[in-house]
């Protein structure tokens, strides 16, 4: 059983991206929420925008479309953005 324990704990390390996790670490709460229920449906968290204007502004990425999620946590599934490969 302890055996079946450790290659599990091991198995998630290697799906870990502490990239991600320090990305996670800047969302706000609002935003943290509304990303949560995107990657229910396959977005995954590219990068966060910050401007002095609009504050930040989380990007994720799902097959090769974007969503926004700004501070106040409100999603935008069909923003006006260019990202570049």
């Amino acid at each position: 059983m302890q055996a079946v324990l450790e290659r599990e704990v091991l198995l998630e390390r290697r799906h870990y991206t502490p990239e991600h996790s320090s990305l996670w670490d800047k969302l706000s709460l609002a935003q943290k929420f509304a990303a949560s229920s995107l990657t229910q449906f396959g977005y995954d968290l590219a990068f966060i925008r910050n401007s002095q204007a609009n504050g930040s502004l989380a990007i994720l990425l799902c097959d090769g479309n974007a969503a926004t999620i700004n501070d106040d946590g409100e999603i935008n599934t069909s923003p006006e953005i260019t990202i570049r490969p």
